[in-house]
């Protein structure tokens, strides 16, 4: 435990820097309390550079994978930090202004930014994760702080409303794998997820794996299903996007979908691609095998449904918040043909988790300007959600109007953006993978999805204002995260190679230590031991 504090320090200054942010936001001087935003984007900054700079954890069934993780989470943090600004304490700021005191009963400035340093806190966790009651821990306290960010996001009874089904939707998630946890745990006999590896691929060499083994990593599948928004598990989503303040929509919409992205590969590497080829070096992978057939079918049912349900629902709504939030579901659907690819070979448009873990750098990057154009309108004291605050508004507000434009034509993928670039290798990882009918499915959907994205991207560009344009928040930075978003969906592609280079060497699993098929699951065993022997 003392040697794995080395991959920890990025956890450490966040938890650090929230027990500063819960003594400054119950401060009487709103000075002081208007620092919690600084200290959390300090130490978001401090976290992804610490993380980036300890390099791989060499226990983790994905070494490379962990400070590309963290590093995305902290940048992608910070950028989604400058939209929550604002979100809470504005009737309590404004008061003390004006001169009628603190009253620090109304006041959840320190709660809330505790709770998001938190959140972004079990993300990084899962990133470091070896192990299932590890994994278990790192996922809850990702997703508990976002239950209570919905709730106070604002003071409308809808918010209370989305927090509540959030949680109670959210418990049944965590019921379902966790149980689908103890299952793998009784058919393997430990919670190591080296050691889970190393058994089940001794149960396939053997004949079959463990079918309690593998009725256990199916339900861990379902449950963390909930994660990442994905059917059966996305009930929730468009009443808690609708329901909870846009800045926090936004949160929703990355933090918990990285950590179930995260969790769902450690879970599929203790099964899939076990006769992978790594070079010496750690930096390419050969072809792979498949996955075994359950979960394969398993991911691909759920990919089909998740894609297509997502997109198909996102046509029939008027609400910019419920449009994104179909649409993050959908966009699950898509990741999933990644995860069901595989690290299939060793050039980065062949590898399906290289391909799912840029996607996941880039979708983040683009929704958060999506979400803060949402963030920064009102109308009569409320979010202008509806589709007819966007026509127009290119012209009454330019800097939203090409965000919402830009942003929306990158989430489609359209050519030269950052969107483009993070999909087609969804696509060609799946052809290299042989899912031809997933990769079919996949571009009839994206096509489906052209619709409401090109609609959003109309409406403020071509569309002639409404009535009244709607009034800007008192909260700039929320426009300044839409200009970076857009600004990163369009300036990225860049420098697209080289953030793709990193995603493919992240998608090196660590399970492997340069061993080929030929060799037995005794040796593989014996070897795992030696190793964590030595460790």
């Amino acid at each position: 435990m003392i040697e794995r504090i080395a991959w920890l320090w990025p956890e450490i200054i966040l938890f650090l820097a929230t027990c500063v942010v819960m003594v400054l936001g119950v401060s009487p001087r709103l000075a002081l309390r208007r620092q919690c935003a600084f200290v959390s984007g300090l130490a978001l900054f401090l976290a992804a550079m610490v993380a980036i700079a300890t390099g791989p954890m060499a226990t983790s069934p994905w070494p490379q994978m962990v400070p590309f993780m963290k590093g995305t989470a902290g940048f992608v943090g910070l950028l989604t930090l400058l939209v929550l600004a604002g979100t809470v304490d504005r009737e309590v700021d404004r008061d003390q202004e004006l001169g009628r005191g603190f009253a620090a009963l109304r006041a959840n400035r320190a709660e809330f930014y505790a709770f998001f340093l938190f959140s972004m806190t079990g993300l990084m966790l899962c990133a470091s994760a070896d192990d299932l009651i590890w994994l278990f821990l790192a996922l809850e306290l990702t997703s508990l702080p976002t239950y209570v960010m919905v709730t106070i996001s604002t003071r409308r009874s809808r918010s209370q409303e989305a927090g509540v089904k959030y949680f109670f939707l959210g418990a049944l998630g965590a019921a379902i794998f966790l149980y689908g946890f103890s299952l793998l745990y009784m058919g393997t006999g430990s919670t190591d997820l080296g050691a889970i590896s190393t058994q089940i691929l001794a149960q396939a060499e053997g004949g079959a794996i463990n079918d309690i083994a593998m009725a256990g990593l199916v339900l861990s599948l379902i449950g963390v299903s909930f994660k990442i928004a994905a059917v059966p598990m996305h009930f929730y989503t468009a009443d808690v996007y609708q329901g909870a303040a846009a800045s926090v929509s936004a949160m929703l919409a990355f933090v918990p979908k990285a950590a179930g992205f995260i969790a769902i590969l450690l879970l599929v590497s203790t099964v899939g691609w076990q006769w992978g080829v790594a070079d010496t070096a750690g930096v390419s992978l050969g072809a792979g095998h498949s996955l075994p057939e359950p979960v394969r079918l398993l991911l691909w049912v759920m990919a089909v449904f998740t894609m297509t349900v997502g997109n198909v629902l996102a046509l029939l709504q008027r609400s910019i918040k419920r449009i994104l939030a179909y649409s993050s579901i959908a966009h699950s659907g898509y990741m999933l043909v990644g995860v069901i690819a595989g690290p299939q070979g060793a050039r980065f448009i062949d590898n399906g988790v290289a391909a799912t873990l840029f996607y996941l750098l880039s979708y983040g990057l683009m929704n958060v300007g999506a979400f803060a154009v949402v963030a920064s309108m009102e109308h009569k004291g409320e979010e202008a959600d509806d589709l007819d605050a966007l026509r127009g508004l290119c012209r009454t507000r330019p800097w939203l109007g090409w965000t919402m434009v830009i942003c929306a034509l990158s989430l489609l993928g359209f050519p030269f953006t950052l969107g483009f670039f993070a999909k087609v290798p969804l696509f060609t990882s799946g052809i290299a993978a042989g899912e031809y009918a997933l990769v079919v499915i996949l571009g009839i959907n994206s096509a489906i999805a052209a619709f409401y994205y090109l609609r959003l991207a109309a409406l403020p560009m071509l569309e002639e204002p409404v009535g009244e344009a709607p009034a800007l928040t008192r909260v700039p930075a929320r426009i300044v995260a839409g200009v970076l978003s857009a600004g990163a969906a369009l300036g990225m592609v860049l420098v697209a190679g080289f953030f793709m280079e990193r995603a493919a060497r992240a998608a090196v699993p660590g399970l492997f230590d340069g061993t080929h098929a030929s060799q037995s699951a005794t040796d593989q065993i014996a070897r795992s031991g030696e190793r964590r022997a030595d460790e």
